[in-house]
């Protein structure tokens, strides 16, 4: 079985705005990038695909973490989990991460809303961040300043998603806009549910928007730690995520009527500019 072909066919199945384990990842480490993003898209889709119930979804989570978990004890027959075991073994990293992503997907299965950014941060903490983490280790990046900026780069990632979803996510009951953040631009849920795209709910989103790439900026300190092809792939994923937050920008911060996303130009031009 095809690890890195199983691969390309889930992203071609998703929603994707930024390279995954693409030709400018070393051949060496290919393989490996591409078994933690099986688990990772595998586990998300799990937690948010398909029509099933939330106990339905919890359950089948479950599942997966002790097939998980019994490859980690040399027990599984799963191609991919005995391959992911492995890798663990080999690079030794810690099982902890892959934890995390899993606590966070079941954690969307039963979390609607969020009280303050905070509790979105956490939630990013196991979501996005996770995933940078392992990549360091796999290409031995351990300075601690690395790891931060890694940090803000996959928080602002993954909030700059969650604008790009938002209406996607209505429609399954999530609101991952700070609660507080609604109440002091004055903007109600039943706003959001009725995609009213007024003065107050496009302040709330420029708002949002503006903290991510201020992650975005902060976190561009973690380039100085990479080199060759793996730093062109991380520049040209920021920029995939700073060019969606561009759009939305452009679209005077209407996340409803039109869902930004990049274009073949812009994935070519993004690689362009990530080469200089």
């Amino acid at each position: 079985m095809n690890t890195e072909k199983n691969v390309r066919t889930l992203v071609k199945d998703h929603y994707e705005n930024f390279p995954v384990a693409s030709f400018l990842i070393p051949k060496y480490y290919r393989k490996d990038v591409s078994i933690v993003y099986w688990f990772a898209r595998t586990a998300d889709d799990l937690a948010d695909e398909g029509n099933d119930d939330p106990n339905k979804r919890l359950d089948e989570l479950n599942k997966f973490e002790n097939g998980f978990k019994k490859s980690l004890n040399g027990e599984s027959t799963n191609f991919h989990f005995i391959q992911l075991s492995k890798m663990i073994s080999d690079k030794k990293l810690p099982a902890k991460y892959f934890f995390d992503l899993l606590s966070a997907f079941r954690q969307d299965v039963v979390k609607k809303e969020y009280e303050d950014f905070n509790e979105v941060e956490i939630y990013c903490s196991r979501s996005a961040n996770p995933v940078g983490r392992i990549l360091l280790e796999l290409f031995n990046i351990n300075e601690k300043e690395a790891i931060i900026s890694s940090d803000k780069i996959c928080t602002a990632l993954q909030l700059t998603n969650f604008f790009q979803d938002t209406v996607i996510d209505l429609e399954k009951g999530r609101n991952y806009y700070p609660q507080n953040e609604l109440k002091k631009f004055e903007v109600t849920q039943k706003m959001f549910e009725l995609k009213e795209n007024n003065p107050n709910i496009k302040a709330l989103v420029k708002h949002n928007v503006e903290r991510a790439q201020s992650l975005f900026d902060e976190g561009k300190n973690l380039l100085k730690y990479l080199n060759g092809r793996f730093k062109i792939e991380i520049k040209w994923t920021i920029a995939g995520g700073e060019e969606i937050l561009n759009k939305i920008r452009k679209n005077d911060y209407d996340v409803f009527t039109k869902r930004p996303k990049l274009s073949k130009i812009d994935f070519i031009s993004l690689f362009i500019k990530s080469i200089f």
